[in-house]
């Protein structure tokens, strides 16, 4: 009961300390997305300096992103890999090694000598390079949700969880902006000559500062409670997730989907799709795009400050059909007018801010001692499996209708009303949790 006790003193309120590992959480993950991200925005030019040039434009922008995707198809290994040590030795180190590992790879991908230079190894050094992205980022979010929710009072954790979420968006945002902004001030000539390395040297730069700021970060008390207990380590934190927590390891796939899928769809593929679908020009699809960007930044953290209030399941059953009528609404408003389409992609934004629903869920579904392992399997699995399936589905649908994203969306949310009724099922709240509850009786 001491122990209880101790865990529920802690204060209510978030203190300057929290804010403070907050900030340096949420502008790391967004400087290791901007870095993972920033390649798609490239990846004409990138195409044209990598690969020979006498290869057919299919094949090259078929190449290009095939080695865009490999960032993905290791995450899953990475985050497993980077998870253990988290597990096993402290959440503090591996969460600034990942930064670390994205900023030399960001770097060293800008100081890359063209195809016409090395030949054949040009296109196989930047696929090391962005191997070692991937499994950079696949440590960085779940590290990044286990570390600030172990930090913060149990009563904040959703607002934590959707602050972290809206630093992971920002690094997007900063990414168009970037791009949109090279394209405005160099010509195509420049762009080639060196303007494509100018993203990938600001991101590797502002990483190592976000390394450097991350020292004055302290290790989780929930870490540090279990490594004074011998009882509560774990050899293998992997194995023992699957072996001891398969319900929790389906949940929380499940949920990642419902995130992969509406980061993708509404803020990756939308801009593509308002040129080709609705035939707005680029610079006003990215200004949507920018536009709903902005409010999904707002709407992530207006969620997990809700998602603190109500138990999860409320939390989707409630926040779901707002999503579905406000994806709907805007597929099919979209083409009316450029304010119909800013109007409602900020409704959209606002609406997708559910979000920051699933790493609340996710990190109370797993103990302390597995948590990091089990976070970063599920979700990057998951990610992996339903991220890389998702544009792929929702192309192969276009051709029968013009409003597939919408539809997909559609049954992502009636998935997550599901969700929400399982976990209303299962009493999964913020007063009575798995997490919550061996943190406790461990110490």
């Amino acid at each position: 009961m001491a122990a209880e006790f101790a865990e529920n003193s802690r204060s209510a309120t978030l203190g300057r300390d929290d804010f403070k590992i907050l900030g340096l959480s949420a502008l790391g993950g967004a400087l290791e997305f901007y870095d993972f991200i920033i390649f798609v925005f490239f990846a004409t030019a990138i195409g044209k300096l990598f690969f020979p040039p006498d290869l057919p434009d299919y094949m090259v922008t078929v190449q290009t992103f095939a080695i865009f995707a490999t960032g993905y198809l290791i995450r899953p290994v990475g985050g497993i890999v980077i998870a253990h040590f988290g597990d096993m030795f402290g959440r503090k180190r591996v969460f600034a090694f990942s930064i670390f590992l994205m900023a030399l790879s960001t770097l060293g991908i800008a100081a890359l000598p063209p195809y016409a230079s090395i030949g054949i190894a040009a296109p196989l050094l930047l696929l090391l390079l962005r191997l070692l992205q991937g499994a950079a980022v696949g440590g960085e979010v779940p590290g990044a949700w286990t570390f600030v929710t172990e930090h913060v009072p149990s009563r904040h954790v959703g607002f934590a969880c959707g602050f972290l979420c809206s630093g992971l968006t920002l690094g997007i945002l900063l990414g168009a902006l970037i791009a949109a902004l090279l394209n405005t001030l160099l010509t195509p000539q420049q762009m080639l000559a060196y303007g494509w390395r100018i993203p990938f040297v600001i991101g590797g730069v502002f990483g190592l500062c976000a390394v450097y700021l991350r020292q004055w970060l302290r290790e989780t008390p929930v870490f540090i409670r279990m490594s004074r207990e011998r009882s509560a380590e774990v050899k293998l934190p992997v194995a023992d997730v699957l072996r001891r927590h398969p319900a929790a390891v389906i949940l929380s796939m499940a949920l990642t989907w419902v995130l992969a899928a509406s980061l993708i769809v509404t803020t990756l593929m939308t801009a593509t799709l308002l040129e080709k679908i609705y035939h707005y020009s680029a610079a006003t699809a990215l200004m949507g795009t920018s536009v709903g960007t902005i409010f999904l930044i707002i709407g992530t953290t207006g969620a997990g400050a809700l998602i603190d209030r109500m138990s999860s399941g409320k939390f989707f059953m409630l926040t779901s059909p707002f999503y579905a009528v406000a994806t709907f609404a805007f597929y099919h408003f979209a083409g009316q007018s450029e304010m119909v389409m800013f109007v409602l992609y900020a409704i959209m934004g606002l609406s997708v801010g559910m979000v920051s629903g699933v790493p609340y869920v996710m990190v109370r579904a797993f103990p302390p001692r597995v948590r990091f392992s089990g976070l970063s399997f599920s979700y990057n699995l998951s990610y992996a499996i339903f991220g890389g399936m998702t544009p792929i589905a929702v192309a192969s649908m276009l051709k029968w209708s013009p409003m597939a994203p919408a539809y997909y969306l559609l049954f992502i949310a009636a998935m997550a009303f599901l969700l929400g009724l399982y976990l209303m099922a299962k009493g999964h709240r913020i007063e009575s949790t798995a997490g919550v509850e061996e943190a406790i009786s461990s110490v």
